[in-house]
Formats: C-alpha cells, sequence, structure tokens
C-alpha cells in the first residue's frame, strides 16, 4: 500500500522557502478571505439554506476557511460545527469571486457538492443556536422566492448547473461567462 505524503511532507520537499527579493513585500501584498459552502440537498432535490442570525438574508452551509485551512477541510469542519453533520462534501462545483463591498474585502467562494442527505441525516442536524437560526429545504425553482442575496442566488443557480452537468465553474460575483 503506498503512503501519501502529508502537507508537512510536501512543505518539506520544497525545500527552504525562498527570500524575498525586495524586503518586506509580502508584509504589503494583498490577501484574499476565503469561504467555503456545501450545496446540500435532499431526496426530493431540494437545496438546504439557513437562516443566520447575523444577517437578513439566508446562506449556505459553510463559512470562512480558516488561515492555512484547506478550503475542502474548512467546509468539512463548518459543515460539523453548524449542522453536527460529520460528513465530507464531494467535488467543487463554483469557485466564485465575490468583490469588495462596503467594510468587506474581496473573497474567494468554493463551492462543493455537499450531496443528498437521507432522512436520518436530516433528523441528526443541530444547528449552531450562536450563528443559525432555521435551516430550510427549498426547490430549486423557489430560490428566486426566497431572501437571498443576488449574488448567492447567482452562485447558487451557478453550483446546480455545474452539478447537472458534471463541471466546474468559475464566476464572478456568481455569474458565468468568463
Amino acid at each position: 500500500m503506498t503512503t501519501v505524503p502529508s502537507l508537512d511532507d510536501d512543505l518539506l520537499t520544497e525545500g527552504v522557502p525562498e527570500a524575498e527579493f525586495n524586503p518586506g513585500i509580502a508584509s504589503r501584498l494583498p490577501s484574499k478571505n476565503v469561504a467555503a459552502a456545501a450545496l446540500i440537498r435532499d431526496g426530493q432535490g431540494r437545496v438546504l439554506l439557513l437562516e443566520a442570525v447575523y444577517k437578513p438574508t439566508w446562506v449556505m452551509a459553510g463559512g470562512v476557511v480558516e488561515a492555512n485551512e484547506d478550503p475542502h477541510l474548512g467546509c468539512t469542519r463548518e459543515l460539523a460545527e453548524e449542522l453536527g453533520l460529520e460528513t465530507v462534501p464531494g467535488r467543487l462545483l463554483v469557485v466564485d469571486w465575490v468583490p469588495r463591498h462596503g467594510v468587506w474585502g474581496d473573497q474567494l467562494q468554493f463551492v462543493f457538492d455537499g450531496g443528498t442527505l437521507s432522512p436520518t441525516q436530516i433528523d441528526s442536524i443541530q444547528l449552531q443556536e450562536s450563528e443559525l437560526r432555521a435551516a430550510h429545504w427549498v426547490a430549486p425553482e423557489d430560490l428566486p422566492s426566497v431572501p437571498l442575496a443576488p449574488s448567492l442566488l447567482r452562485r447558487l443557480v451557478a453550483s446546480l448547473t455545474a452539478l447537472a452537468q458534471g463541471t466546474t465553474e468559475y464566476t464572478t460575483y456568481g455569474r458565468s461567462g468568463r
């Protein structure tokens, strides 16, 4: 059986990190926030959306990826924290660039296939009360009628399209075609 090297092993094989050619340049480079979410469905094809306590619009399951955390692992962690689900998301569906808006810097949002939950898994969901007020299962055709930010609605549609087509999409603020 072949052992897969760990991330630490991979970093060691890269060698000594390169030195800054211009001292201090690394600290002046822009940083980007990263978030990861899961497109979770039930047996009827409805999408799981969450009512957050900290904003007026609904959100997908997921959240901000921590510093030096892989987005896929961050999504897995967020599903466990927010919903009590011990599940590993599937393939990447969408990478969406979100521009700076108000006090929030620009961000990369990764959407992974959260799969179809069984009735037992759905019954086991335990919302993180400090962040979530309620969970809703919404049919794709009803998405435009629920309180979603327009960019999230576009991202959800792109995610559903990528899922159906077996593709991975890159979007800009939820808009395809780039």
